[in-house]
């Protein structure tokens, strides 16, 4: 029986870091053996919803992206040298036959290509955009799209980040096992490179954030992009089970992702999380996020991720949000600045002392904050200064300008029209907001 399209598509994204770590293993090359692989991909799409997956589709896609690797380094001229080595270092009778059982094939480098992807030499733009497109087998035009971006503009950022790999020497570390090279053991979490593991954390976080809440244009989200940092971050989980921070991380991205359903209305309108239909929430995902982050917090002690993660937990167990338990909400933030001592952690512990303390508190501590260059012109700063002057009972008149500025100074126009929808709900108001 011949797949769905999905079906074949979600195949090929699990395929592709696998046949790319085979090619690079085999033939160096980084950029080059990437594009073979990108190649093989649209062949398979395009041939297999029609034929029916084949036998081996992993071999096939091998068979086909090293061929197509071979065709690279023939019709380059410039290359030809290349293409010698190549020739030399491997058999003309393995370039075109199907690929053999042996270790290289069967190894999976998944790991060493996120680390890969995520080399230090990269700036963090690149690396998000060289993890989805070689680990998570996006195209250049979804990655493009997801992130506003014209195609030709990814393309260069793709081809940049290419050749820092390159010119870093980027190969796949020897050695064997699920983090070989990487220093991080199979189901150990931990090693002389746990660094670099929490680079490739980042960079999905930051893959997911924005997918659930997306920086600009007119969708509130990108789904796409948030289901790939969450499938990457399982694949993460797999290769490292015994890493708490990386459970941690996928269990804050369930918890998270559950309330997308209820974050827009019908118009496609911002719907706050005070205002969400819980009964929206997607259930499942915050049983397993539950379940990930119970089982990892006792393990030891705890890191950035698990405390948000935490946090989300306590905002899903609520049956409303008048029940929310934010004197527990507070005590978190204030653990997580241990962890992590940045301006938007700071803004969101405000919030908590607002509504633990009273809005005057949290008007308090944002009069601190507007002195930080990073928040000053952050349309969240004067969003929540708003928001909070409003539950004070100021003057309408002033947290209706506070709402406009916040709206002028944000590129998402969902975000744009809630905020000016706000303004205008004050509009006109009375000093006691009536």
């Amino acid at each position: 029986m011949s797949p769905t399209g999905r079906d074949a598509e979600d195949l090929l994204r699990e395929l592709a870091p696998q046949v790319l770590g085979v090619l690079v293993r085999r033939h160096g090359a980084f950029d080059a053996c990437e594009d073979a692989v990108q190649e093989a991909l649209l062949a398979a799409a395009l041939q297999w919803p029609a034929d029916g997956v084949p036998d081996n589709p992993r071999g096939w896609l091998l068979t086909v992206a090293t061929r197509k690797l071979v065709d690279q380094v023939r019709s380059d001229s410039a290359r030809r040298r290349r293409e010698e080595a190549l020739a030399l270092a491997t058999p003309q009778s393995a370039l075109l036959a199907p690929p053999a059982d042996d270790d290289a094939v069967q190894r999976d480098d998944s790991l060493a290509l996120l680390f890969l992807c995520c080399h230090p030499v990269l700036s963090a733009p690149s690396r998000i955009a060289l993890t989805l497109r070689a680990v998570g087998g996006l195209a250049t035009a979804q990655i493009a799209a997801a992130f506003l971006v014209p195609e030709a503009t990814m393309a260069q950022r793709i081809s940049r980040a290419k050749q820092g790999i390159r010119a870093a020497g980027g190969d796949l570390p020897s050695g064997s096992g699920p983090g070989a090279g990487t220093g991080i053991g199979a189901g150990s979490g931990a090693g002389a490179d746990g660094e670099r593991l929490g680079e490739v954390r980042h960079v999905l976080y930051l893959i997911f954030n924005e997918g659930y809440t997306a920086s600009g244009g007119e969708e509130l989200t990108a789904p796409p992009l948030a289901a790939e940092a969450i499938r990457l971050t399982r694949l993460l989980l797999r290769l490292v089970p015994d890493d708490a921070e990386t459970a941690g991380l996928l269990a804050l991205m369930l918890l998270t992702d559950a309330r997308r359903g209820a974050r827009t209305g019908p118009c496609g309108e911002l719907v706050p999380l005070a205002e969400q239909d819980r009964d929206r929430w997607d259930g499942e995902l915050i049983s397993e996020g539950l379940e990930l982050i119970s089982s990892t917090l006792p393990r030891g002690r705890p890191g950035p991720y698990q405390v948000q993660a935490a946090i989300a937990a306590v905002h899903s167990e609520a049956a409303s949000a008048d029940a929310t338990d934010w004197p527990q909400i507070l005590a978190l933030y204030d653990l997580l600045l241990r962890f992590d001592a940045n301006p938007v952690v700071a803004l969101n512990r405000a919030v908590a002392v607002a509504m633990v303390r009273g809005p005057a508190a949290g008007l308090d501590l944002l009069a601190e904050l507007a002195a930080d260059k990073r928040l000053t012109r952050h349309h969240r700063l004067l969003a929540v200064r708003a928001h909070l002057s409003e539950l004070r009972g100021d003057d309408p008149a002033a947290a209706a300008q506070a709402y406009r500025e916040a709206a002028s100074r944000t590129a998402s126009g969902p975000e744009r029209r809630y905020l000016l929808g706000r303004a205008q709900g004050l509009a006109g108001a009375g000093p006691d907001g009536q």
